[in-house]
């Protein structure tokens, strides 16, 4: 590399986190810039020099900065130095790009130092065949304890837990508590509490740290522990495992197999991350693209919409059924074909408004006995009202640009019908999907859409005919 560049850039040695992001908190373009010159010649020590001040979650906005060959290269110039935690932090398809790309003797050297819960992460996507042998690589306790993870359902709190936790009997004392963790060499990086067990592992208490700090050496650890337990099931879903921690403002929480013994640990960074994800499935799947990443390539995203976009074309030609039933109507008076749209589409805005407050409630298991029949009928009486409101508008627009005030009360007529059927399509179709064991967030849209056009377009146009006698 010539000697402008880095003279224009200043002395490697100069290089900081502060310059990696810049006013807006996005990474330095001139940062970025100096990395891929880097990585271009091959510099592996000018790479480790720029990139070891940098935290995981920043290393993983690099690798999604980078293109495929260069993250192939930055992995292997930092080769010892390069943290596979930073891949927990990329798109699931960054992740098994390099994963793909890698030796699988490297990824197990990779994997051999982290956290159970990030190896898990990082070896889950795998084929099995690739997952055995990297696991066969790893020392005996490591392997047996991955592969115990492993085996758990997917976004199960087994596989999201890390098996790395301190247990300790009830009959200790503080003192003996404490020479223990000074003496043992291998514990967690981090911890919050410790575990009060039996001899079978059947978590009996636990122990904050705060409260250790607070005892005196002679008192036993059976009279300080906290005796009220929240304990997570290994095979529960990790949405369920995460609400937890949202209703008892948990910061770590056991998990105990189908035996009640406990088997590892959930912390409160985890349950961030399945928070973020569940939102963010969610909000996917009510807009119809599925599990889509930014870093998808086209073909995949083609995959992931088509679906969707095949079941709106069949609702699609049902509303379009239903407006043909009215085509003598619509030629005898044009001017419904110019006002038809309004009433569909005022339907659809205030059945997604419903709909969305209603996946949600549902998400949040806020819809129990006496507040799910509030919820019902507001939403009715909401409607009502925003359709006597938009009723009124729409019915004065309608009377003073056609001069034509019957024209003006059916399509008012019309708003009221359409707004009340949205309010209740958007409350009920997501609680039927739900009772039938469907995610309401993936169907919902789709008929919430459907039954408002079609009751929309056949309220106006089937009053119109009525009101004007053109059947």
């Amino acid at each position: 590399m010539s000697s402008d560049f880095d003279t224009e850039l200043g002395p490697e040695t100069e290089m900081d986190t502060s310059a990696f992001r810049d006013e807006d908190d996005r990474i330095s373009l001139l940062w970025l810039e100096r990395l891929r010159a880097f990585l271009a010649a091959g510099r592996a020590e000018d790479v480790a020099l720029v990139m070891e001040p940098l935290h995981t979650a920043d290393v993983g906005d690099v690798l999604e900065h980078l293109d495929h060959d260069e993250r192939l290269v930055l992995v292997r110039l930092l080769g010892d130095k390069f943290d596979y935690s930073a891949l927990t932090e990329v798109d699931e398809s960054i992740r098994l790009e390099l994963m793909e790309a890698l030796p699988n003797a490297e990824i197990a050297r990779g994997v051999a130092g982290l956290d159970s819960d990030d190896a898990v992460a990082i070896l889950e996507d795998l084929e099995e065949e690739d997952q055995n042998e990297i696991l066969s690589a790893l020392p005996t306790f490591e392997r047996l304890s991955l592969k115990r993870s492993l085996d758990f359902p997917e976004e199960s709190a087994g596989r999201r837990m890390q098996t790395e936790f301190i247990a300790i009997p009830p009959f200790w004392t503080v003192g003996q508590m404490i020479d223990y963790l000074r003496a043992e060499r291998d514990l967690p990086d981090e911890f919050f509490q410790l575990y009060v067990v039996d001899a079978g592992y059947k978590v009996l208490g636990t122990l904050p740290l705060d409260r250790v700090l607070r005892s005196q050496r002679a008192t036993r650890i059976e009279s300080i522990m906290n005796t009220t337990l929240v304990l997570v099931d290994a095979n529960e879903d990790q949405e369920e495992a995460a609400r937890a921690f949202e209703r008892y403002d948990l910061v770590e929480v056991g998990v105990v197999d189908e035996s009640g013994r406990l088997v590892g640990v959930l912390t409160i960074d985890d349950m961030v991350d399945v928070i973020t994800e569940e939102a963010d499935e969610d909000i996917k799947l009510l807009a119809g693209v599925g599990d889509e990443d930014v870093s998808d390539t086209t073909l995949d995203t083609v995959r992931s919409r088509a679906p969707w976009l095949a079941v709106n074309l069949v609702t699609a030609v049902l509303v379009s059924l239903v407006i043909g039933l009215f085509n003598g109507t619509i030629q005898h008076m044009v001017e419904l074909a110019v006002l038809m749209p309004i009433v569909a589409s005022m339907g659809g805005n205030a059945g997604a408004q419903t709909m969305t407050v209603t996946v949600r409630a549902i998400a949040m298991r806020e819809l129990e006995g006496g507040r799910l029949r509030r919820l019902i009928r507001r939403e009715m009486v909401v409607g009502f009202f925003n359709g006597v409101i938009f009723a009124i508008l729409i019915g004065l627009v309608t009377w003073l640009r056609y001069n034509n005030v019957q024209l003006g009360a059916v399509i008012a007529i019309a708003m009221i019908i359409n707004l009340v059927v949205a309010g209740t399509a958007g409350i009920l179709i997501p609680l039927t999907l739900d009772r039938f064991k469907a995610d309401p967030a993936i169907a919902s849209a789709v008929f919430v859409t459907t039954i408002t056009d079609v009751i929309g377009f056949f309220a106006f146009l089937g009053i119109a005919g009525l009101w004007f006698g053109l059947f």
